[in-house]
């Protein structure tokens, strides 16, 4: 009789053993949402099946094992994960090896347990927030027959010492084998690899420590596997691929003799271990195992060995032959590669030899550009690169421009060309521009004249200069909820003027579904939603390409009619609890437990000119980068093998930027908190005491129907009832930043788009980095409810500490007319110094606002779609009229988009 070995076994349409000698198993990671630019595009555009071409190159290179993740702020995580899943599995290339279904929430994870064919693996469970919890998702990994990744993290936080790694790994695997009844094999544990050689003593030992963990772990539960992020070690050495192959290595080659199974790496950042040089492996080695490192010491030598590296890379001889080139090619070189140094000098040379100025445009100009646009469009551009591009067109046009101002006062009909325009234009109330500036450089950057109205342009100002410009194509963009509603309206207006031009509609509210189904249907002659700039100059080209714009339209049209079909057919399927029924199944909190802390400020407190250079540390640059269209997790892209190079380029250019606007005092925060005594009414409304007055803040229930134990979330739910009798408390907050306009238009004035986006885009990072800060500061010190929290700044990022801000116009409080209150108890205009527009858009565009909860179980989610019982109800205790209300919280209605 054969005994079978407890290996771990996992399969796809083929089986992966690991056995004893497989030595190490490599997890492809590009199939990751947050970890590659191209499969994130072709998910957020519907293109399941052109992402299937990233999976299919993974397997190809070698992975053993498919991570996918499809965690994502834009994304429904669960139909994503099980529209990508689904169509994977019948692509038996691609489904004979294993899925690792990778993801921070359960919802998305049980979703595309669902999917998979085989024994996938889980990545992952934690006991972060309880066994309980632990418990119940493993159970459901178990009645998949998933393997798990655990990673070592607790209810106190991620384990960073020997001894924490090793007890939460045991404590784990206690409860998993005996509670649970998970084999151990199929037990796979994440002891957490974090950075070292940062400079910090604290760090010195993570990487030796981890190594140790990895053995007593494989002694102590010789059936477990052990899993890590090995890039996460080397993040000090950003930049410097020389140094971080060598530490991978090094790290790896011990690691995996303590008895590592399998890990995600960058097979592109690894070198044989015995080709290391000899003196780079020993300082990689003194670091790793913290030999010989006191005072640093180790760590300074390695960092002394990446200078010196570092500086021969940077010996870099300037090629300057390109200047011998013809002044067509020069134009060209420079267009591409973003030099400013010699447009003037090789313009006004093409002026001379050409016949009129407007042919350097119309010639080398736009054959340069045109060779950007393709670039740009094949994936071998990035945006930063584009906008560069932009710039030195946009210097060469003003040196030109004299000159084609006085040809056309001498001959105007020789100047009469068929350039296309397009205008663009910021709808009425909303302030945000960033996206539509973009989308106007990649336009103009392939021959485009932009006509840019700015923000808040009321309807008929659009429509009046599209029709008095004659204009080819009409643009909207907006970034608030109320938007959209301008975006219909500008839609019917064109139909009721009988305009033909296409309308492009776009901005971060924006949707396909929502163009299809609200906007598409006012207006005949062509509704087109862009998903981003990259996208724009495609579009534009088939709009105005005679023999593409018929067949492009119809094909649009195919496609919102199924968009709408599709949104019906979801709409009756989806089950409303009655605003009764959503109400009784509120959050479950037992307040006889909890005593209120009373805040250390009642009132307001204004903060004048808050540090730019200690805000400067509070900066999230994932937003930064998405802005640029570099997505990515931060600061694993600047490594990323195909936008890694031009993100680190931007990401450098940002902090010299940084480092004059602080130094020159560019720009000032500002930021006001206040605190309240406040109790719920039992229900969704939260009354107020501010100056001896009540205010009554209303709040939005979840109503979709949800399974067992699951509550219908209402913000009034984290508020002690009035009727426990005891006082509670809520918050209220403010930050602008002020001071950009006379920078932009500084910038604009020099024909430097790179720099005022830019600009633009670390005015917003400080904003809510501003947000951020002061939260902190009101944890530990305003309100006072956490005083000894002790948090790094990836976990604020994560937002891993007590209580919550949600703003008024987001998921949790979708009602923007509640701003309203919150500026009144704030102190205004005045106060704040920031100007709400007619549409609840606040001025300055650098601005965030949102309320305060310090309730341990409060937490953020989204109200969703709701029936009109509940708007009506809302109306009544708003004392709004019902048709009022209801123009606020169409989005959110379930019978429309």
């Amino acid at each position: 009789m054969t005994t079978i070995q407890p290996y771990l076994r996992l399969a796809g349409l083929e089986p992966l053993i690991v056995r004893p000698e497989t030595n190490f198993v490599n997890i492809g990671e590009r199939t990751n949402v947050t970890g590659s630019k191209k499969f994130a595009r072709l998910v957020r555009d519907n293109k399941y099946e052109e992402a299937l071409s990233v999976a299919r190159q993974q397997v190809e290179n070698g992975a053993q094992i498919l991570d996918v993740n499809m965690d994502d702020a834009m994304l429904d995580g669960v139909v994503a994960m099980t529209t990508y899943l689904n169509l994977l599995q019948s692509e038996p290339d691609i489904a004979k090896i294993p899925i690792m279904i990778d993801s921070s929430k359960f919802e998305i994870i049980e979703a595309g347990l669902k999917c998979v064919q085989g024994k996938c693996i889980v990545n992952s469970i934690s006991m972060k927030e309880g066994e309980e919890k632990f418990i119940r998702e493993a159970n459901i990994c178990k009645l998949f027959g998933a393997a798990v990744v655990v990673m070592a993290f607790d209810e106190k936080g991620q384990a960073d010492t020997l001894e924490r790694r090793v007890d939460i790994c045991t404590r784990a695997y206690k409860i998993l084998t005996e509670q649970v009844g998970f084999d151990p094999q199929d037990i796979i544990f994440d002891p957490n690899i974090f950075a070292i050689a940062t400079g910090l003593e604290e760090h010195n030992n993570y990487a030796v420590d981890f190594i140790e963990a990895t053995r007593i772990i494989k002694q102590r539960m010789p059936l477990a596997k052990i899993s890590g992020g090995v890039s996460n070690l080397s993040f000090s050495f950003r930049g410097n691929d020389h140094v971080r192959e060598a530490m991978h290595s090094v790290f790896l080659f011990h690691a995996i003799k303590a008895g590592m199974d399998m890990g995600i790496v960058n097979a592109g950042q690894l070198v044989v271990y015995d080709e290391i040089e000899p003196g780079l492996k020993q300082l990689c080695e003194d670091v790793i195992f913290n030999r010989n490192n006191d005072n640093n010491e180790a760590t300074e030598r390695l960092i002394q060995f990446a200078e010196t590296v570092k500086a021969k890379g940077k010996e870099i001889i300037r090629d300057e032959a390109w200047r011998n080139d013809t002044v067509e090619a020069r134009l060209t070189h420079s267009l591409i590669n973003g030099i400013t140094d010699y447009i003037e000098l090789d313009t006004e040379e093409a002026r001379v030899k050409y016949p009129r100025p407007l042919d350097v445009i119309e010639g080398p100009l736009m054959d340069g550009m045109n060779v950007v646009g393709d670039l740009f469009g094949a994936g071998k551009m990035f945006l930063p690169q584009v906008v560069k591009s932009a710039r030195v067109m946009k210097k060469s046009v003003a040196w030109l421009t004299p000159y084609i101002e006085e040809e056309k006062r001498n001959n105007p009909e020789a100047l009469q060309g068929s350039v296309a325009k397009v205008l663009l234009a910021t709808v009425k109330g909303d302030v945000h521009d960033i996206g539509k500036n973009i989308v106007g450089v990649v336009l103009g950057c392939n021959g485009y004249d932009i006509i840019d109205l700015g923000v808040m342009v009321p309807a008929d100002k659009i429509l009046d200069t599209a029709i008095k410009e004659n204009v080819d194509i009409v643009g909207l963009s907006g970034l608030i909820t109320p938007s959209l509603d301008e975006m219909v309206h500008v839609a019917h207006e064109m139909k009721r003027r009988g305009m033909t031009q296409p309308l492009l509609i776009g901005g971060a509210t924006t949707s396909r579904q929502h163009t299809a189904v609200k906007i598409a249907q006012q207006y005949d002659n062509g509704v087109v939603y862009v998903l981003d700039a990259s996208r724009s100059v495609t579009v534009a080209g088939s709009l105005l390409n005679k023999d593409q714009k018929e067949k492009f339209l119809s094909d649009t049209a195919v496609e919102y009619e199924k968009l709408r079909d599709d949104f019906n057919k979801k709409r009756t399927i989806k089950q409303y609890l009655t605003y009764e029924q959503a109400q009784k199944n509120k959050v479950a909190i037992d307040w006889s437990t909890y005593t209120p802390v009373k805040p250390g400020v009642i009132g307001t407190k204004v903060l004048e000119d808050i540090d730019l250079s200690v805000l400067r540390g509070y900066i999230d640059w994932g937003p930064f980068f998405i802005a640029w269209e570099l997505g990515g997790r931060f600061p694993q892209l600047l490594e990323d093998e195909v936008i890694g190079k031009e993100a680190t380029k931007l990401y450098n250019d940002a902090n010299a930027l940084l480092d004059q606007l602080i130094k020159e005092k560019w720009l000032t925060a500002k930021g006001v908190v206040g605190f309240w005594p406040a109790n719920s009414d039992g229900g969704d409304t939260v009354i107020v005491v501010a100056g001896g007055n009540e205010i009554r803040l209303e709040s939005l229930r979840q109503q979709m129907k949800k399974t067992a134990g699951q509550p219908n979330f209402s913000l009034a739910d984290f508020i002690m009832p009035a009727h426990e009798g005891k006082t509670d408390y809520i918050g209220a907050f403010s930050v602008t930043v002020e001071g950009i306009e006379e920078h932009i238009k500084a910038f604009e004035s020099k024909h430097d788009d790179y720099n005022k986006i830019m600009l633009q885009a670390l005015a917003d990072r400080f904003a809510e980095a501003s947000a951020e800060y002061l939260h902190e500061r009101v944890r530990k010190e305003f309100w006072g409810y956490a005083p000894e929290e002790k948090l790094g700044t990836e976990e604020l990022i994560k937002e891993t500490y007590t209580g919550i801000r949600p703003a008024p116009g987001y998921p949790a409080c979708p009602d923007h007319t509640e701003k309203y209150k919150l500026f009144e108890l704030l102190g205004g205009e005045a106060v704040t110094g920031i100007h709400l527009t007619e549409s609840l858009a606040m001025y300055p565009a650098a601005s965030v606002c949102g309320w305060y909860f310090a309730h341990p179980k409060s937490q953020y989610f989204g109200v969703g779609k709701i029936k009109p019982d509940q708007v009506a109800a809302y109306a009544e205790k708003k004392d709004m009229p019902l048709e009022e209300i209801t123009r606020w919280l169409r989005p959110i209605l379930e019978e429309e988009a």
